[in-house]
């Protein structure tokens, strides 16, 4: 850590103690060759990941939009907002657990379609309609052998 006042490379940490409940550590310090003293925080910078759309380019994750395909599928369903912050935070997770800095956006819509099969059979089906782009009703009855097949494992019992 850089001095502020002699730029000095050299510090030594005087105390250090967790502050915001947790969420970052300050440390008093003192310059070994001015020895003035300063503070500095430590504090954990987590990224999402760049979407890289379908047709090439690249643009900032946005949460909003996620939540907007969401709120779609869902409209009109017996699904509480909790539950649907819920796994708009398990989609989040899982891309920043994933340690890359770039994720195609139909990862992000396979994410999207496993937490809606666990909250609304109806939601999913939509949301599929779209994304997998549906083009007659074949493609529905599809859709909705796969639902019935899948093992339910919804979250609305668990409320």
């Amino acid at each position: 850590m850089r001095c502020p006042f002699c730029k000095h490379s050299e510090t030594q940490v005087i105390d250090s103690r967790v502050s915001d409940e947790g969420e970052s550590i300050r440390r008093r310090r003192k310059c070994i060759h001015c020895s003035n003293r300063f503070t500095t925080y430590e504090n954990v910078v987590l990224r999402m990941p760049q979407v890289v759309k379908s047709n090439g380019p690249r643009e900032e994750f946005k949460e909003e939009k996620l939540r907007t395909g969401f709120l779609r599928a869902l409209h009109r369903r017996p699904v509480s907002a909790n539950l649907l912050d819920e796994s708009i935070s398990r989609v989040k997770n899982r891309l920043l657990a994933s340690g890359e800095r770039e994720i195609d956006s139909r990862k992000i819509g396979e994410l999207v379609m496993k937490e809606l099969h666990r909250l609304d059979k109806v939601a999913y089906i939509r949301f599929a309609s779209v994304y997998r782009d549906f083009q007659d009703a074949d493609d529905f009855q599809d859709a909705i052998k796969e639902v019935q097949e899948i093992p339910d494992v919804s979250i609305r019992d668990n409320e």
